[in-house]
């Protein structure tokens, strides 16, 4: 099993059609079980999946003593790739965190579901509190996705320390320039200075129909460079994988 966290400090940046895009190639193209786990409460992984809003209050529960988190997967529509949806109830985890004091909570319930999917994505919500502190004990690798400007490059050395706070030995860290504008000068800098040799997805208007067709960009546009760019990260995440399965084995 391995769990692949997209994790960001900041909304807007892409995040969460990234983790929708990661967990559809992960089904689609690797032919892995795969698990996308929402937490962030505005439930955009279910939207741009084509699912209907969740009604329910229960995405908590799962975190709970007696949650069971197979009874809320949902299968989605495309082979292999299933979803445990967000919803309000999430809003209130940092304090469940704090109340139940498990610090390895989800990670526990990701060993749980490990035995059905062996791909598990967390589109994270963009916090630092007691949820990422818990995503970053459990995860295998952190997707860090950024946009092309000066507070990204703050926000990547704020992100490793308050991991390295309390975890000395964190999963490798993945940042990619996300909204890249080869035209803007100031996008230019950022490539060239602290984004260099990070995964670049650019700007694209094939990427912005994700949300309005409610689908994967690789179902509807394979070809293009955005989807393209994107294979070209999966494949890398994949690489990354292997490499740390070596190195120390996932469960």
């Amino acid at each position: 099993m391995a769990l692949i966290a997209v994790y960001s400090v900041k909304g807007g940046v892409g995040k969460t059609t990234l983790a929708v895009d990661m967990a559809w190639r992960s089904a689609a193209v690797s032919h892995h079980s795969t698990l996308l786990w929402d937490l962030d409460p505005q439930g955009g992984a279910g939207w741009l999946l084509g699912l209907p809003n969740n009604p329910g209050k229960r995405a908590a529960s799962v975190f709970h003593r007696e949650g069971k988190p197979r009874e809320l997967v949902t299968a989605t529509r495309y082979r292999g790739l299933s979803l445990l949806q967000s919803d309000e109830s999430l809003r209130s985890l940092s304090l469940t965190f704090a109340r139940i004091g498990k610090r390895k909570r989800l990670a526990r319930i990701a060993a749980l579901l490990a035995a059905e999917y062996p791909r598990i994505i967390i589109d994270c919500p963009p916090v630092l509190n007691e949820i990422s502190d818990q995503v970053f004990a459990a995860a295998d690798l952190l997707i860090v996705p950024l946009s092309p400007s000066p507070l990204s490059a703050r926000a990547l050395p704020m992100i490793r320390e308050e991991i390295l706070k309390n975890h000395p030995r964190h999963p490798p860290i993945l940042p990619v320039l996300l909204m890249y504008d080869a035209r803007r000068k100031l996008h230019r800098e950022a490539h060239a200075g602290f984004a260099a040799g990070w995964p670049v997805i650019p700007m694209n208007s094939m990427i912005e129909q994700t949300a309005s067709r409610r689908a994967p960009l690789g179902t509807f546009a394979a070809a293009s460079e955005a989807s393209q760019r994107l294979q070209r990260l999966w494949d890398g995440v994949e690489a990354k994988l292997a490499l740390r399965a070596l190195s120390s084995p996932l469960p």
